[in-house]
């Protein structure tokens, strides 16, 4: 089924837009056009989208944190009893998570989406269904052809203009524009400061910034292209016509200036050149356009030495670094992406989508071995998964279970030994009792003597 009939398979089931009008915030709706000081419209120094882009630290912030992201592992999983996600396949959905349109890979989707978020503030995805309504094709839309309505009963729809790569080609279109329900949409928006439908760009906060750090590269640009020397003026002791004044200006810019800089100049008549412009080192550019890379850094949440502006904190292991990094600037628009994906899809319970994080937090050796031995050695991995996470190798013959040394003991087996108190001092043991005696005391000492001259008297007396 083709983009444009799956839409009015649902529009036929939908209440029509009949009274939708534009979003309209307190900021208006707009492509991002912002005036860097009043009347700069007028002298074209808007700085809109294409504008800051061009300067490096835009330029290096968005697409740093969009290849960042797009790198990262999308996965389909499902969640089991006890609670814990495991990556798995469906029929259903794995498809469009693998090439979610006809020219696309899962990469430079991520990657577009992320984008258009960055530099337009919103993302506008456009779904392609089948006869079964299950997502067939996901289509990422040029965010200055789509307008989001609302309806009198708060009903969200959006308006979309021709798109030939989405398949809203103007043969398929009436009037050349389509409205759609917010069911085939998705929609991921930066923070709203004006309105729930508008999502706000980091350009709209560091626009001036960019401005001003375009307006210094191209004042350097124009400084060295003229020998590094700056601009100057031609004084003479006396007074001068204007129109000698202008010939001499004339002449001057066409000898000794541009590619003939540096050409000897033979002034008379007690004619003087003294340059008027403050020079490179006292407006200390390199300090002003530093500032504003910081400044557009900022907007960004992305720390400046990531792009190259100044030196990384002294740290001698980078995985602090990026955790940091991970948490200001890419969880929310991490967290944000699976939410709106998992919504928009429809994905039923227990199934949901996941960046594997850990193609972005990739530990040194040194650390990723310490880290792997920590975990076999704690009990908290098996040797099999430990092997998978921290070195991407397969399975061996018993590394399937989690081990732990003979002498450790569980809490309940420490509780029941503690329970009869083997650490209680012993009462004194009592004698045992002593049995009667069969045995004749001995008789007193003389008792004895006198029996034994009894007895000698008898052997006398015998013999």
């Amino acid at each position: 089924m083709g983009v444009l009939a799956a839409i009015r398979s649902v529009l036929a089931r939908t209440i029509a837009p009949t009274a939708a009008a534009p979003v309209r915030g307190s900021g208006g709706w707009w492509p991002l056009v912002k005036e860097p000081f009043t009347g700069a419209w007028q002298q074209n120094q808007e700085c809109s989208q294409d504008t800051a882009l061009s300067y490096f630290a835009v330029f290096a912030c968005t697409t740093l944190i969009a290849s960042d992201i797009a790198k990262l592992r999308l996965r389909l999983v499902s969640q089991d009893a006890e609670g814990i996600w495991h990556e798995t396949e469906s029929a259903a959905f794995s498809p469009v998570l693998r090439r979610p349109n006809r020219y696309q890979n899962i990469i430079k989707f991520v990657e577009q989406w992320i984008v258009s978020k960055l530099v337009h503030g919103n993302a506008y995805v456009l779904k392609q269904r089948d006869g079964s309504g299950i997502v067939r094709a996901l289509y990422v839309l040029d965010p200055t052809r789509v307008t989001p309505l609302v309806s009198t009963d708060g009903a969200v729809y959006y308006q979309l203009d021709r798109d030939d790569l989405a398949g809203l080609t103007d043969d398929q279109l009436e009037g050349g524009r389509v409205v759609v329900p917010a069911s085939e949409m998705i929609h991921d928006l930066m923070v709203a400061l004006f309105h729930p439908l508008i999502g706000v760009s980091p350009i709209y906060a560091c626009g001036l910034s960019a401005l001003q750090g375009l307006q210094i590269v191209n004042t350097s640009t124009k400084f060295f292209g003229n020998g590094s020397n700056p601009g100057g003026v031609l004084t003479a002791p006396g007074a001068i016509s204007d129109e000698t004044a202008a010939r001499l200006k004339e002449y001057w810019n066409t000898n000794f200036s541009g590619s003939n800089v540096g050409k000897v100049a033979v002034l008379g008549d007690g004619l003087k050149y003294e340059p008027m412009a403050v020079t490179a080192h006292d407006a200390q550019l390199i300090d002003q356009l530093k500032w504003t890379a910081d400044t557009v850094c900022s907007a960004y949440h992305v720390p400046a030495y990531m792009i190259g502006v100044g030196p990384p904190p002294p740290y001698a292991n980078i995985e602090p670094l990026l955790q940091q990094y991970y948490s200001q600037c890419l969880q929310s628009l991490l967290t944000s992406f699976e939410l709106c994906l998992d919504e928009g899809l429809e994905l039923p319970k227990p199934y949901g989508t996941e960046f594997d994080i850990d193609d972005l937090i990739w530990m040194d050796t040194a650390t990723r071995t310490k880290a792997a031995g920590d975990a076999i050695g704690a009990g908290a991995l098996s040797p099999d998964e430990a092997r998978k996470k921290y070195y991407g190798v397969g399975r061996v013959p018993g590394g399937d279970s989690p081990y732990l040394q003979q002498q450790y003991y569980s809490l309940a087996a420490l509780a029941a030994r503690d329970a009869d108190q083997p650490f209680a001092k012993p009462a004194a043991a009592e004698p045992p009792p002593q049995a009667p005696s069969t045995a004749t005391e001995p008789e007193d000492p003389e008792v004895d003597l006198k029996a034994f001259e009894l007895g000698l008297w008898r052997k006398v007396y015998a013999a």
